[in-house]
């Protein structure tokens, strides 16, 4: 409805032979005023030199009854234009939603697209906590939002399992004793190495000469430890992934592509890469940006390197890739802005497509950022229990019958949507108490909103009430007026790279239903209106879910 508004405002203009200028059509804050509010005529009112509102009454001459199921247009304050749309309308999209709500809220803005998608891609030989898993939780999300727009996706992690934070963690193994196949050994071998780089000259040079020998692959013994090491952390990813609902079709490791990327980085110097002082750097100046590094005066290939032939493995890997997307924490920003700019000098067929770095933030507790440098680590598996233990209390005292299975449910939509209720980039305090909190601005509360509506419609059936929309009360309820913006909400959700503004705005329908919950009798077989109540509500279920399914949280039916 929205582009068919701004279609017939633009083909009036046109009529009238007034100024194509830019104008925006969107919802009011207060939806008493109309269901949409256009601000074409304050802009043209400066241009053709005319009062807003006499601009604005042309206009509403010639598009009033021009617009299917626009009852009626009115003019507000300085020459606001309002679109009023018909009680018919609201049936009819309550009709629409229920007649096929497999494909509610699809649409087709990037067929023919066929997407790189990178996230996760955690540093390996140390525990993960919870800031590991930003981006696997917005990265999620939003290939699941470009795949709702009709492109074909492929998930790619990229972890990092050789280099000088395993060589950190290997040493740290060495000095410790500790037992490889314990995360929390590798968590506690990790920062006993880093702090001793950090601190100690000499312990620096010793994790160096790790560094090099695992890269020669030459010493046996470091490498059975560094393999032991990363068998550990890979299963713990691979099981926190399942968690979260995330199955990767392509895994490359760092080390596949660290020769690669030398080779590259050799095979451009010269042209794209420069030779300074016993190193290979790509200086981006020339493109406004800052010099980086990609092979070291030793001879190794810097994490600069590594990403050109990790580029060039997912390239050959989907060789009909048309974007490619890397999500990874804001403080890489400048740093991928250099590997962009470098990727488009390397590959030439890079220069004509989508390559973007999708920023997160930090994540934080009440106490502070987290670290794996030091030793206030929260890992994931800490909070998620915590959590769960939390969630526990709540499912057995509920109607559900795997009381584990909705303890995890509960748990793991707390943790998605205090982090996707955020905008990608925007730092993240986490609040326990709020995630799980069932009243309001929550993954959880969201779910006890569908199975609220679930146990709503299974007392409509054995009142023999069935969903119809054949007959509509007078007054659209403010929870239609919310619902069928759903469409709309999933492709600025998609075309701005912004999750955050799907999770807002399944809280305004869940609360929109939870006041016509708490105002009207929906399963009242002596009520005539009860057919259209729950057909109403039958629709608002079904959002909510297509909605939920898209931020990767799961809906169950009883709470």
């Amino acid at each position: 409805m929205k582009e068919v508004i701004t279609q017939a405002i633009a083909d009036s203009l046109i009529q009238l032979g007034l100024p194509l200028v830019p104008f925006a059509v969107e919802h009011p804050a207060d939806l008493s005023h109309g269901d949409y509010a256009c601000n074409v005529a304050m802009i043209l009112g400066k241009q053709v030199n005319k009062d807003p509102r006499v601009v604005a009454d042309e206009l509403i001459t010639v598009l009033t009854d021009q617009i299917e199921y626009v009852e009626s247009i009115t003019i507000a304050g300085p020459g606001f234009i309002n679109f009023h749309l018909s009680r018919d309308f609201f049936a009819a999209e309550v009709a629409r939603i229920n007649a096929a709500p497999e494909v509610w809220g699809r649409n087709e803005s990037l067929c023919g697209e066929e997407i790189i998608f990178e996230y996760t891609s955690p540093n390996l030989f140390k525990p993960l906590h919870i800031g590991n898993l930003v981006g696997n939780i917005i990265g999620e999300a939003m290939t699941r939002l470009f795949e709702n727009a009709g492109a074909v996706v492929h998930r790619v992690n990229y972890p990092s399992d050789i280099g000088l934070t395993v060589a950190k963690g290997v040493w740290g193994l060495q000095q410790t004793g500790g037992d490889p196949e314990d995360i929390s050994k590798l968590g506690e071998a990790y920062r006993i190495g880093n702090d001793a780089y950090e601190q100690d000259p000499e312990a620096k040079l010793a994790i160096e000469s790790v560094n090099r020998a695992l890269y020669a692959g030459e010493d046996a013994a470091l490498l059975a430890l560094r393999e032991r090491g990363l068998a550990t952390s890979k299963k713990r990813l691979a099981e926190l992934c399942v968690v979260l609902g995330t199955k990767f079709d392509t895994e490359i490791y760092e080390s596949d592509v660290s020769e690669l990327g030398k080779q590259i980085a050799l095979a451009n110097t010269g042209t794209v890469f420069t030779e300074s002082a016993g190193a290979v750097v790509f200086h981006g100046e020339e493109y406004g940006l800052h010099t980086r590094v990609f092979i070291n005066s030793q001879g190794l290939p810097t994490y600069e390197a590594k990403d050109l032939g990790n580029f060039s493995k997912k390239r050959d890997t989907y060789p009909h890739w048309t974007q490619s997307f890397v999500v990874t924490g804001n403080e890489q920003s400048e740093y991928f802005k250099v590997i962009i700019a470098a990727i488009k000098e390397v590959f030439p067929e890079a220069k004509d497509k989508l390559v973007e770095h999708i920023a997160t933030g930090f994540l934080t507790l009440t106490t502070g950022k987290m670290s794996s440098r030091k030793g206030n680590v929260l890992t994931g598996e800490s909070l998620l229990a915590e959590m769960e233990e939390e969630a526990r209390k709540k499912a057995e005292a509920s109607r559900c019958e795997n009381v584990a299975e909705l303890t995890k449910m509960v748990a793991v939509a707390a943790l998605k949507y205090q982090i996707l209720r955020q905008a990608p980039g925007t730092n993240i305090t986490f609040n326990k108490e709020q995630a799980l909190s069932f009243e309001g601005d929550s993954g959880p509360y969201l779910q006890y909103t569908n199975a609220r509506i679930t146990s709503v419609l299974e007392k409509a059936k054995v009142a023999g009430v069935i969903p119809s929309t054949a007959l509509q009360p007078e007054n659209t309820y403010l929870l239609e007026k919310i619902l069928y913006q759903f469409e709309e909400v999933l492709l600025e959700a998609q075309s701005d790279r912004a999750p955050q503004k799907l999770a807002v705005f399944l809280t305004e329908l869940a609360a929109a239903f939870n006041s016509f919950y708490a105002a009207e009798k929906i399963a009242d077989a002596h009520d005539q209106y009860a057919p259209y109540k729950v057909a109403l509500s039958l629709a608002v279920k079904t959002t909510l879910q297509n909605g939920l399914w898209l931020l990767a949280i799961k809906a169950p039916d009883k709470m």
